[in-house]
Order: C-alpha cells, then structure tokens, then sequence
C-alpha cells in the first residue's frame, strides 16, 4: 500500500472558484454567482477546530475534544496546555494547505466548526475563534477556494457522541431549550457577520444529527429546527445557501418532504459500504422530487479502490463531493499523513496509565507535534487525491466501471450480479477465493489492502467490455490484471470518458493499471 501511496504527483488542473455572486441552488443544481453549474470536488478540515480522538490515534478516554484537552490539561498542566493548543490552532491549517488543496483540483473546503470556539456559555461570540475562519477565508480568497462552514459541534450536541462534543454525550440540543436558543443565535450571528462574503459557499447547519435511536425519537424536532435556523439566518442574510444533513450520520432523508428554502441543498455522507446506485437510490429521488441540489458532504476513510469507485459513482450522477478529511496522524486514507512524533505511543498509553509518561516528556512530544503538523512535514499521499478526481488512479478495481448503466459503461453477453454489491447491474461479479465471504468487504478504515477473501473479480465472456471513467490514462501502457496478478486476454481503447476494457477470451479481471501517457 506504501508504494501506491507514494506515487509520483499527477498533474491536476485547478478548479478556481469565482467570488462574484453567491453559490445558489437552480434547478437541483448548483451555479456560481455567474449561473455557471459547479460540480464540486472539496476536501474536509477536520480536526483543526473540533480536533476528534481517532485522528490523533485515539481511543476511548480521550475521543472528544473535551476528552482530548482533559488529557493534555492532565499530562502537562493547564499553562503549557493553553500554549499547546494556541500553537495547535495556529499550525494544523495555514495557507500553505489551503495552497496545496487549490492546487490539487479542488474547489472548495468544508470546516468544521466547534461552538464552544467561537460562542461562550452566554452566546456571545468569541473573537478568536472568529479569527480563525476570518484568517481561513482571507486564505481561501487568496487561492480562489469556497468555504463551507459547518456546525459539526452544536451547542449541548446534536448527536450525542463525541464527534459533537456534547457534554454528557447526549442530542442535548433536542432536550434542552438552553441549548437550541445558543445555536440559533450562533447561526445568526455567523450568517450576521459573513452575510456579504461571497467566498463563503454556504451553512451546513448541523453535521450527521441524531443517529441511531435518536433519529426516531428527535424526527420533528430536528425538522422543526431546521425552520427556525432558516428563519433566523434569512433575517439577516438571504443570499447564502443553506445545507441541510438527514439524520443519522446524514443518511436518512424521511425529514426532507417539503422545501424549506428555494436555495438550499440536501446533503448526505457515504462509509464503508457498496458504491453503487442503490445505495444512493433515496437521495436521488428526492432530488427529482424536491427540485433541490444534493451532495456527498463526507466520505473517504477507505481503499483507493474504493474511493475511485465512490467517487465515480457521485459525479455520474451530477453530485457534488467532500472528501473526508485532509490529513491526520499515521494514515493511509487522506492526502497528507501527520508522521506521530517520538514518543506518541506514550502518549497515547497515558490515556489509561497516567505513568507510562513524565509530563516533561508529553510536553517534549506534544512540541514535536506541532511541528510535525505542518503540511510541509507530512507524508504526501497524491494518490488519494488520483483516486477521488479519477485523475490517473493507480489502481482501478474491476468492479468500479462506470455508472450509466448497459451500452454506456458496459456491454455483456450474459451476466449474473453478486447480491448487495452493485446488483442493478448485469454484469457478473464474484469473489476471486470462494467461501466464508463478507457479503460487505468495504467496512474499513484504514486503507490497508483486501484480504484474499475480499477480493471481487469481474467476470467476462469473449466480446464483453467495461468502461472505467478516467483522466489522463494512456490506453497503450494500460495493464489489466486478474486476482493471481497475471495479464488478462484483452484489448483497452480510449474513450471520451476513459478507457473501455473488451475481454477477447473469458476472463475474470480484478484490477486495472491505467497507464501514464
């Protein structure tokens, strides 16, 4: 996996946002302020303003940001913890990124934002926090990139675990009236401030509310604040777009039966399950139903197979996309991998045994982390970026040919589908090692290589083609390859949309190797 991932940097063509006018929905699309549609291609700032325990390699103890900085506080005391997490804030996103992200095809960024950063017990704002968006956009203006702010950490909590932050890992939001009057006045403050702010793309109102049970118990009431957060953002700003999440990690619209605002967007999230059209099959319909824009606002976490093939499936259907998230510590699934500083491991057991480090050590180490947080430190990991753009992917699994169904992205004689996994369409999948199959090989995170057992091959007769949806492949030095990593019987063409793979014997085909012009 190391050596994929460290591939040589393909070239990206830039895709500069316009600054004149306010993104807008338009006929369940999105346009610039000049009416041109945008496809956006975007990438996640996790963990800079909401930092989230897995992305430091966390793990129970210390996942919250609240847990997070109790272990700091803990570990080297409150002064050099205050100090710590100024230099955090100061050096985890800087222009650099934002350079970096513009000049690897993206268009715009999605920051997630922690309430308790930028409002007080009291609802007032809290400038330092504001400071940081406003640095975020003047950086963003610089390197022609949209900002969407998003409200990942409501106040009190919109989910209940510790992605929010809630405080007694509770929906208080839902519960409290306290807390629902701060959040509304929290987006009316942030819809106050930026009202003007064409680089601002939108208010993503509330990430991934109420999962699990929660998402039944809090239906009207999360549709009910919804109403009253448009409410109060439309008087005072109503040019923005206006994004609305489903509940339960974004992925269940039932709320969504009416229009709330003429300019808005439905947002949903996708992990760790089939890419294939019936797992979006609700979303699109409630497109066509509603008349608004949707979008994949996060998703990522996964192989670079996977990731071609989900993020294939979004743009054949017109839907914009956010990969989640840009960099952490120690990982194969993002653009940038923070490499842990010496003595992390320590740092990490004193989550559970404060002994296993002196706090002069952990304040040694946290130091080293702040340096090593800066893009320039990190290990680059372009071919992340190949694989969600399609821009010259390394590698292609055989079950990613594209999206539009018989005669456009494949032509078979015959076909059985594999049941769960791209069903819809006629083409023959099966796994490469028969037997005690995970009938869902795509639940992981950590971007490792399939297990044997994982393993899907496509299954081709004489004659039949699949079209693989790509940019800046040669099809001459193309390499298509079966399960055992032997050459396949077949022939590969270019096509408007990429290359098309015609078996000329009966093969089974894995992965294919697009080859550098």
């Amino acid at each position: 996996m190391t050596d994929l991932l460290n591939t040589p940097t393909p070239v990206f063509d830039r895709r500069p946002a316009s600054f004149d006018g306010f993104v807008h929905a338009r006929d369940a699309k999105l346009v610039d302020g000049s009416g041109r549609e945008l496809l956006l291609r975007g990438v996640g700032l996790g963990n800079w303003m909401l930092p989230e325990g897995y992305m430091w390699r966390f793990g129970p103890g210390a996942e919250s940001p609240r847990e997070i900085e109790a272990l700091v506080e803990r570990l080297v005391g409150p002064a050099t913890a205050e100090r710590f997490w100024q230099g955090y804030r100061d050096a985890f996103i800087t222009e650099a990124d934002i350079a970096l992200i513009a000049a690897s095809g993206f268009d715009h960024v999605r920051l997630p934002i922690n309430s308790r950063v930028i409002q007080n017990d009291d609802g007032e704002p809290i400038e330092a926090g504001y400071a940081m968006i406003d640095r975020l956009i003047e950086w963003c203006r610089a390197h022609e990139l949209w900002v969407l702010l998003d409200l990942h950490g409501a106040p009190g909590g919109q989910t209940g675990t510790n992605i929010d932050d809630s405080p007694n890992n509770l929906p208080e939001l839902f519960m409290e009236p306290r807390y629902r009057d701060l959040t509304l006045r929290l987006w009316r403050d942030l819809a106050t401030r930026y009202a003007s702010e064409t680089v601002v793309m939108g208010y993503d109102l509330l990430n991934e509310p109420l999962p699990n049970e929660w998402q039944y118990i809090y239906a009207a009431d999360l549709a009910e604040l919804y109403v009253d957060l448009t409410a109060a953002i439309r008087s005072v700003d109503p040019d923005h777009l206006i994004v609305y999440e489903g509940a339960h990690w974004a992925t269940n619209w039932s709320i969504f039966t009416q229009v709330w605002d003429d300019n808005s967007l439905l947002q949903f999230h996708k992990y760790w399950s089939s890419p294939d059209v019936a797992s979006i099959a609700a979303f699109l319909e409630t497109r066509e139903r509603l008349g608004l824009p949707i979008y994949m606002g996060e998703g990522g976490e996964n192989t670079l197979e996977w990731l071609y093939a989900a993020f294939r499936l979004y743009e054949a259907h017109g839907i914009g996309w956010n990969l989640w998230p840009w960099k952490k510590i120690d990982t194969a699934t993002s653009p940038a991998s923070i490499v842990a500083p010496e003595g992390w491991d320590a740092v990490i057991a004193a989550i559970h045994d404060p002994a296993a480090v002196t706090a002069e050590r952990a304040a040694s180490t946290l130091d080293a982390l702040l340096a090593a947080i800066a893009i320039g430190e990190c290990r680059w990991q372009p071919a992340v970026i190949s694989a969600v753009t399609g821009v010259l992917p390394v590698v292609i699994p055989a079950w990613g040919f594209g999206f539009r169904g018989d005669r456009e992205s494949y032509r078979v004689a015959a076909g059985s589908p594999l049941p769960g996994i791209r069903e819809d369409d006629g083409v023959t999948l099966a796994w490469a090692h028969p037997g005690d199959n995970d009938p869902n090989p795509f639940q992981q995170n950590d971007g490792r290589s399939y297990r044997p057992d994982e393993v899907l091959v496509a299954v081709l007769d004489a004659g039949d083609w699949l079209e693989f949806e790509v940019e800046g492949a040669d099809a001459a030095t193309t390499e298509v390859w079966d399960a055992a990593g032997a050459p396949v019987a077949c022939t590969v063409e270019a096509t408007p949309r990429g290359l098309r793979v015609t078996a000329t014997a009966a093969v089974t085909i894995a992965t294919i190797r697009p080859g550098a012009p």
